[in-house]
């Protein structure tokens, strides 16, 4: 490359560094910090969900009923449900008409879906029998099975609740391949109610880790270039003022769920045994949170159009 070549790149390289790489001084550091690392994580998020449609469907019926004749012999199975879609909000995939359902919510509804199956009525043997022979035939069968999980309660013979009868529930968790199975066996003796309830479904695909380290480091430099850029531009100038604000407020409407959802996330992670983490978007508090998201996404949009509107060397205001 000439000489005037390489002087000409390094002058342009210099120039986008000083006007998209590094924010103002102060609070303009701050924001773009803590918007680089949300927006990276927003991102990483996005490209997850993306990755996971390289995931296989759901078992369908032929194999989810293999599954559960092979591990729950002798129990009536046999009605089994599929899934319309990898996932689902209160089981039905997701449309413009649920929009409204997520933003106002219910967004912790947006979940992976399952292939799943009930057996009604009183156990035909003890509940602790069903648990020991299910755990035989899944490791027998190449499962990795992990504790079971046991919760206790109380139920009612009749209406006025004169004979509560103790009852106890038995949560079970199995993986084989890219196959997570779900049971719960109840010690309930009531007609209708479920004593067993089963669902299969798919663990996330090996691409999602890739596709969401990659996004949250692409997101994270954008976010940090623009943001910059933002501070930058207009430092000094009382549309600064205006621009701090607007991001101060996405801020804290976007780090807010985070705050809130990790400890909540982690202590479940503890407490139970997980064959798979919890989607990125889940620790983020989304889809529950999306109205803030948007309302945040809103007002950075704002302030990016008051600081493109600041003309250099001018004051402006809003």
């Amino acid at each position: 490359m000439p000489a005037s070549d390489t002087s000409v790149a390094r002058r342009f390289g210099r120039t986008l560094s000083r006007r998209l790489g590094r924010p103002a001084g102060g609070t303009g550091v701050a924001w773009a910090a803590l918007g680089a690392v949300i927006c990276g994580l927003f991102t990483g998020a996005l490209a997850s969900r993306v990755a996971w449609e390289t995931s296989r469907p759901q078992p369908d019926r032929a194999e989810a009923g293999a599954i559960l004749t092979e591990v729950f012999p002798g129990h009536d199975l046999g009605d089994i449900d599929t899934p319309p879609a990898l996932f689902v909000v209160y089981a039905h995939p997701v449309r413009l008409g649920t929009v409204k359902t997520l933003l106002l919510g219910d967004g912790g509804e947006y979940q992976e879906s399952a292939t799943g199956a009930a057996a009604f009525g009183a156990p035909p043997v003890p509940a602790e029998q069903i648990v020991a022979v299910a755990r035989d035939r899944l490791r027998s069968s190449g499962w990795r099975v992990y504790d079971p999980q046991e919760s206790g309660g109380t139920t009612c013979t009749d209406k006025v609740c004169a004979t509560p009868v103790a009852v106890t529930d038995t949560a079970m968790i199995a993986r084989r391949g890219d196959t997570i199975l779900n049971a719960m066996i109840s010690s309930q003796a009531a007609v209708d109610a479920t004593y067993l309830t089963v669902e299969v479904h798919r663990a996330p695909p090996p691409a999602v880790v890739p596709a969401g380290v990659l996004g949250t480091l692409l997101g994270a430099v954008v976010a940090w270039a623009v943001f910059g850029w933002a501070s930058r531009r207009t430092a000094g100038r009382r549309s600064g003022g205006t621009v701090n604000v607007l991001i101060g407020v996405a801020m804290v409407l976007w780090w807010l769920p985070v705050l809130l959802t990790v400890p909540l996330l982690l202590r479940h992670h503890l407490d139970e045994p997980h064959p798979a983490w919890h989607p990125l978007w889940e620790w983020l508090g989304q889809p529950t949170a999306s109205l803030l998201f948007l309302v945040g996404a809103l007002c950075v949009l704002l302030a990016l159009g008051v600081a493109a509107g600041t003309r250099r060397g001018t004051s402006t205001a809003l």
